[in-house]
């Protein structure tokens, strides 16, 4: 037990030192914390949108040159939101290059945003409005239906390219038996490889297929079995290979945006843990000055 002097009985209790101040009210979690808002996507969100409408009003001749300036002020204030909601981004990741670029998005977004301040580029019609119209693409990033089904896509690149060449091999097989079988009778659609090929592409849709049938038939009953076989394997099985690719890349980014989210909530958890492990330190921290 601690005894006070009498000369500190009544005497105002010394001057003790400022305490130290938790990072969970620090500027870059107070952008993440913005970024991560519902309110803050929303309004993003409008921002896009009303990009996208001005846009689609700026290709009528008339009303583009009655409020050219406007238009001009309106793509200048726009550009202006982005390049703070950029900054915002940046600080919530506390200005680290290499963690900012690990979301691809990140990225894409940096690079639309700096390339209308490209002078070459702002000096280009034509360039400037592509550059404008990406801009419209950042709605995915907020969509997550749609970015899942942008996520995808690009996961289906490799299976789709790889049938595209089996595809690709079928269909040179079938165009040469084409022009083998048919060139003579038919020298419009299979006079050369070249021309039996495109028939053939063109017959995955079956649009032609009657007629070539039809064509056929002058030839030799026989021929039925080169449309029947060719429409079976690049049509039906082609086809279905194709959907197949595209719903198992669909069930594969699904469980990665799951398994994202599911990192997210763990790293909030054990941001919440370190800070109530901090404001406790601290807690106990006031408690031993306040005994001595």
């Amino acid at each position: 037990m601690t005894v006070k002097s009498p000369d500190a009985v009544g005497a105002p209790p010394p001057e003790q030192a400022p305490e130290p101040q938790s990072n969970s009210g620090s500027i870059p979690d107070q952008c993440r914390a913005l970024v991560n808002s519902r309110t803050f996507e929303l309004f993003i969100v409008g921002v896009i949108v009303f990009n996208a409408i001005v846009l689609g009003l700026g290709t009528y001749a008339d009303i583009a040159s009655r409020y050219e300036p406007l238009f001009a002020t309106i793509y200048n204030v726009i550009l202006g939101i982005y390049v703070v909601e950029l900054l915002i981004r940046l600080t919530a990741y506390r200005w680290n290059p290499r963690e900012f670029v690990k979301d691809g998005w990140n990225v894409f977004d940096f690079i639309v945003v700096v390339a209308s301040f490209i002078p070459a580029l702002r000096a280009n019609a034509m360039l400037l409005r592509l550059v404008r119209l990406l801009r419209i693409v950042r709605l995915v990033r907020f969509l997550p239906d749609l970015r899942i089904l942008v996520s995808a896509a690009g996961r289906s690149v490799p299976g789709i390219a790889s049938l595209a060449a089996a595809t690709f091999v079928l269909i040179f097989i079938y165009g040469m038996l084409g022009w083998v079988l048919f060139s003579g009778h038919d020298p419009a659609n299979y006079g050369n490889v070249g021309l039996a090929m495109l028939t053939m592409f063109v017959m995955l849709t079956l649009e032609n297929f009657p007629d070539n049938v039809a064509m056929g038939q002058t030839v030799s009953p026989w021929s039925i079995v080169y449309f029947i076989s060719y429409v079976l394997l690049a049509s039906f099985l082609i086809f279905n290979l194709f959907i197949g690719i595209v719903l198992n890349a669909m069930e594969e980014a699904r469980g990665a945006d799951r398994k994202e989210h599911e990192t997210d909530d763990l790293l909030t958890r054990l941001r919440d843990a370190r800070e109530a492990l901090e404001q406790a330190e601290e807690e106990l921290q006031k408690a031993h000055r306040d005994d001595r």
